[in-house]
């Protein structure tokens, strides 16, 4: 079967960067659901201050199975915790349920980013399933046009990693900043909190990368990007 080397001068950066940023996650919420908050709210009760903060009272928070699953729905209106978060008081966990509340009241406040993001949900789930092995059947069948069309597919995957990072970033800044307005965690403890979703932020930069990397790839390889390959 064919392999092109020039594939991996490619794709490594990313992959490296992906690799490099879910072990930062990992480290960084293992070492913070050791520290135990002062004030002892667990991340459900955190997210629920928030919310009430917020004037929100039609989000419903669950209970989900597991490892890191935390994750707002703005169609059912519901945040769902996983199991070392909904019930945990540590640092860790109230980083996690808050910045989920943040995407329950970035939804509240019409955050433009998140509906955008919203409204990608469908093509670049097309673009993810199909645009990919169109680019690779098209190098392999030197059709130009083919890896075109599924880059422009692709584009999508990437366009919505883009919209995905301000959605994110502002849920952080919205959670890190209104757990010490709101007395959850104290200034100390925020630094904790500030390290676990800072960590979390790097893998949907890390995600756009490589992303943007592969599709560099195959536009290069087919001579769409840089002349005739």
């Amino acid at each position: 079967m064919f392999f092109d080397p020039l594939y991996l001068l490619f794709v490594l950066p990313g992959l490296g960067l992906s690799l490099w940023a879910s072990a930062r996650v990992k480290s960084s919420f293992k070492k913070y659901s050791k520290v135990r908050t002062a004030r002892g709210l667990t991340g459900a009760e955190a997210a629920q201050v928030l919310l009430r903060g917020a004037g929100i009272t039609n989000v419903k928070i669950v209970r989900s199975h597991g490892v890191l699953s935390d994750h707002y729905n703005p169609v059912s209106k519901t945040l769902a915790l996983s199991e070392s978060v909904y019930g945990s008081d540590s640092v860790a966990a109230v980083g996690v349920a808050t910045h989920e509340a943040g995407h329950a009241i970035q939804h509240a406040r019409h955050y433009a980013p998140l509906w955008v993001r919203s409204a990608l949900v469908p093509t670049a789930n097309i673009g993810s399933s199909i645009g990919y092995f169109v680019m690779m059947i098209g190098v392999f069948m030197a059709s130009t046009n083919m890896v075109l069309v599924g880059a422009v597919l692709f584009s999508t995957v990437l366009l919505f990693q883009v919209v995905t990072l301000p959605v994110e970033f502002n849920a952080s800044n919205r959670a890190k900043a209104l757990v010490v307005e709101y007395g959850i965690v104290t200034a100390q403890e925020r630094k904790g909190v500030d390290a676990v979703l800072n960590a979390a932020a790097l893998t949907y930069v890390a995600a756009a990368v490589s992303t943007l990397l592969t599709l560099l790839y195959f536009l290069w390889r087919s001579g769409l990007l840089g002349g005739r390959r």
